[in-house]
């Protein structure tokens, strides 16, 4: 049996991660699944959140969109979503000046759907914050 697992996650705009990992763990609508080499076939909803990936020992995050996860039985993982952004890509500094942006559009928004997009913008703004804060990225 092999010890990793294929993981590719795609957005509408490219490719967002590809490795060979040793776990992965995402957000569904049923709750935080976690997916390790031999796991059986499964598709799922994903709600937006902290996807985890461990490869080569060391832990990975990536803040994504609502979307869809495929593991198949040869251990291949595809996440399919909207948007995506890799630890890498985030800072606190970043994340807390889109925190700010985002609270001043909602306590000025002028319609329903500008409001909603708001409060969504805020809550990936305080996922990548909370990433930040995990991997203690400090510059821009």
């Amino acid at each position: 049996m092999t010890t990793t697992l294929s993981l590719k996650v795609v957005s509408q705009e490219r490719l967002v991660v590809e490795a060979e990992v040793r776990s992965v763990s995402a957000p569904t609508v049923q709750g935080e699944v976690t997916i390790l080499p031999g796991h059986i076939p499964l598709f799922a909803q994903l709600q937006a959140g902290e996807l985890r990936y461990t490869q080569d020992g060391e832990e990975h995050y990536t803040v994504i969109s609502p979307g869809f996860l495929n593991v198949t039985p040869s251990n291949e993982i595809t996440i399919m979503i909207d948007s995506a952004v890799n630890d890498r890509d985030i800072t606190l500094e970043k994340a807390q000046a889109a925190i700010e942006q985002a609270k001043s559009t909602i306590a000025t928004a002028a319609d329903r759907r500008e409001l909603i997009m708001a409060e969504a913008s805020l809550k990936r703004a305080m996922l990548e914050l909370q990433v930040a804060q995990k991997t203690r990225r400090t510059k821009i």
